[in-house]
């Protein structure tokens, strides 16, 4: 076993103690998400530590109510009051049949709700999968069966989807037999944004249906029907998303990141998928894609010469991950790993600009936040 594979078994081990929320507003327990980043590009040695700050604010799992069963289980989604049922639903899942074939049976009945609790159900899941692939592949990894229900990736996985199936929220509009032909870039920059954005993303999702042109920018994107155009069309649309977040990222620093992190998420499922189940994710992905746009874009784009401290160069591949390491926010960090991808594919910097600027904005945002709550006049 390689010393990383140890510091996130161990970091998953330590999450199973933890509730998927806290503080009482819906709050996401981000901790195996952002950890297995910071693993993944080469920060064990800051985990641990990262761990022993960020689970303070953390809670205990909640307690069951009514076992959630085969017969009920539709009556039970986005029930959040119903989240340890859920769990102990996939817990069981994962012990009577090998993960993949629980992912395979659940995708699909999970996948139109993505956008529940801003997707940090179908993220966490897309995280951990990449983790239980990437140890399937390495000679070095952990003996023990993938498939044993005591192996941390697989209680990890229950944990995930529990979460997911609990905060299942559908989005208005139909993603599939789209008529467009816009490539991702356009098809995002079309998307209208909500017209109130004072409140939370679900006050701001609910607007949807009635906002002018929802529905025909949702249909505008590329269709495709064959499995085999499903990774590029989605690495187009992560893409075009990373860079969206560089002109806009200041209608919500944060929320606006889960527009790339959630079709981040699906991409690093598909191959543990049944390629029949390729289009359909590609179509939610950009249906979460788009919604999370809408929410949280504001009116104006930034101006460019005001990007300049972020466009200009400075910000080099190597620097990104270890600057989001150490800001230490779970945002930045899940953020930075998708931008750093991005870059990997494209050669664009301003990827790497995004990244810098989305530091920039959860800084100004916690700034604001610890002003209010200290009675000081919050910064501009």
């Amino acid at each position: 076993m390689s010393d990383n594979e140890s510091v996130l078994l161990e970091a998953y081990q330590r999450f199973q103690e933890t509730g998927p929320e806290w503080g009482g507003h819906h709050l996401s327990n981000h901790g195996p998400m952002a950890v297995e980043a910071m693993i993944r590009h080469g920060h064990a040695d800051s985990v641990h530590r990262w761990i022993d700050n960020y689970t303070q604010r953390l809670e205990e799992p909640p307690r069951g109510l009514v076992p959630v069963t085969e017969d009920d289980w539709r009556e039970a989604l986005g029930d959040l009051k119903r989240v340890a049922d859920w769990t102990t639903l996939f817990h069981r899942e994962v012990a009577e049949h090998p993960w993949r074939e629980v992912l395979a049976t659940w995708w699909p009945r999970l996948l139109p709700g993505i956008a529940g609790g801003t997707a940090h159900g179908a993220i966490r899941v897309g995280h951990v999968v990449h983790s239980l692939l990437a140890a399937e592949a390495d000679p070095l990894s952990e003996p023990r069966s993938a498939d044993s229900s005591d192996n941390p990736y697989v209680v990890e996985l229950a944990n995930a989807l529990g979460y997911w199936a609990a905060c299942w929220t559908p989005v208005a509009g139909d993603p599939s037999r789209r008529p467009g032909s816009l490539r991702p870039a356009d098809a995002l920059a079309a998307v209208p944004p909500v017209a109130d954005q004072e409140k939370g993303v679900p006050y701001r999702l609910s607007q949807l249906p009635t906002t002018d042109g929802w529905q025909s920018a949702l249909g505008a994107l590329q269709a495709v029907d064959d499995p085999e155009q499903v990774p590029t069309l989605l690495t187009q649309l992560i893409d075009a998303t990373v860079f969206h977040y560089l002109s806009y990222g200041h209608g919500h620093a944060v929320m606006l990141v889960h527009a790339s992190t959630a079709p981040t998420a699906v991409l690093r499922v598909l191959p543990a998928l049944p390629r029949e189940l390729w289009v359909p994710s590609v179509d939610v992905a950009w249906q979460a894609s788009a919604a999370l746009t809408a929410a949280c874009t504001p009116q104006h784009a930034a101006d460019r010469a005001d990007l300049a401290v972020h466009t200009d160069g400075a910000t080099m591949v190597e620097d990104t991950m270890p600057r989001a390491v150490e800001h230490g926010d779970e945002h930045v960090i899940k953020f930075a790993d998708t931008a750093v991808d991005v870059f990997a594919r494209t050669g664009d910097r301003d990827a790497l600009a995004a990244s810098s600027r989305c530091v920039a904005l959860i800084t100004l945002a916690e700034a604001k936040g610890r002003a209010r709550f200290d009675g000081r006049t919050p910064p501009k």
